[in-house]
């Protein structure tokens, strides 16, 4: 990547997109570009963090692994975003294991940087802040869920999620192709394959989404959503 298009990069980010250019240039200058195949691991819950990273292709996925070696994925971040700012500010290891979901490209930020970023402007900080704040509602969100809903209310509101991210409307209802295994979805959900393969097939049977390969149709998005929160 040349400097301009590390620059592009940074801008796209909340965390430093308000930054004047000679400052996102020099932060593009020291940025070190590194490329994931999929699956292959940027970092593991536990290493020492010396930065984060911000995402300028593809996406990953924050995750921890059990001791039966099943994830649990904690949240997914895609191109425009930043990954490990936690641990940037506590000065504490990497909190969770991040791979590839797809080819990524990412830049690492050595903290070091980016402590001096917010030293000399404030409002990296506050977007800091606002990241996190976020991350840790996402957090609540997640024990929420494990704790409180069962398997099929999990995967109704991630199936909605899904559908209203990257679903299109017709006329049978709200359409959207799964481009991920009943196991990378049961990583999703806290659950396991079979539990999730068993989970679509009640869904269909009380006909509040019909499913075609890999394709979900929801015929009624509001009744779908009670069923999830009820």
């Amino acid at each position: 990547m040349t400097t301009s298009e590390k620059l592009a990069a940074l801008r796209r980010t909340a965390l430093f997109g308000e930054l004047e250019t000679a400052q996102l240039q020099a932060l593009g200058e020291r940025a070190i570009e590194r490329r994931l195949a999929r699956d292959e691991v940027l970092f593991i819950a536990g290493d020492e963090a010396r930065g984060l990273f911000a995402i300028v292709e593809g996406s990953v996925r924050a995750f921890r692994e059990g001791v039966d070696g099943r994830e649990q994925v904690i949240h997914v971040e895609r191109a425009g975003a930043t990954v490990a700012e936690l641990p940037v500010f506590d000065d504490q290891p990497y909190p969770s294991t991040v791979a590839a979901e797809e080819d990524t490209l990412v830049l690492f930020i050595d903290k070091r940087d980016v402590h001096r970023l917010c030293l000399e402007y404030p409002q990296i900080a506050l977007a800091a802040l606002k990241l996190l704040a976020g991350r840790l509602r996402k957090c609540a969100a997640l024990v929420e869920a494990l704790s409180l809903r069962e398997v099929d209310q999990r995967l109704a509101r991630w199936l909605l999620g899904e559908a209203r991210a990257r679903g299109s409307q017709t006329e049978a209802g709200l359409e959207v192709t799964l481009a991920l295994t009943n196991q990378q979805i049961a990583a999703r959900i806290g659950s396991v394959r079979e539990v999730v393969s068993r989970a679509l097939a009640r869904l269909q049977q009380n006909e509040l989404i019909t499913v075609d390969g890999r394709r979900i149709r929801i015929p009624d998005e509001e009744t779908l959503a009670v069923f999830a929160d009820s």
